[in-house]
């Protein structure tokens, strides 16, 4: 049997399996494509759960998280590389401090 000549009846197989099952499945309510939140119809859209004010404390998160990912692998190096490696991580602490005074002032960190 040549490669080819098993190649084409392992599609025909495989062809032959999907379409069993798409003929052999049973259809139910509309309800099953809905999104799952605890069996019950979601009352309102996905994208309309949450107020715009969320996603500026979310990128704020994001930007302290950043900063600790950064801070981990400087802290075990640290030792080796000496002064520069410190002033380049206060260099980098001053430019999340600046993020942060910009968010203050814009009000991004008022939670009423």
């Amino acid at each position: 049997m040549s490669a080819v000549s098993l190649l084409g009846a392992a599609a025909a197989l495989v062809v032959g399996v999907y379409g069993a099952a798409a003929a052999l499945a049973v259809t139910r309510a509309p309800a099953r494509v809905l999104p799952f939140e605890g069996g019950s119809v979601p009352q309102q859209h996905a994208v309309s759960r949450f107020h715009v004010r969320w996603y500026a404390v979310t990128l704020l998160f994001l930007a302290f998280d950043m900063e600790m990912v950064f801070m981990y692998p400087w802290a075990v190096v640290v030792a080796d590389m000496g002064t520069t490696a410190v002033v380049e991580m206060f260099g980098f602490l001053a430019v999340l401090f600046v993020g942060v005074v910009y968010v203050w002032r814009e009000g991004g960190l008022r939670w009423a």
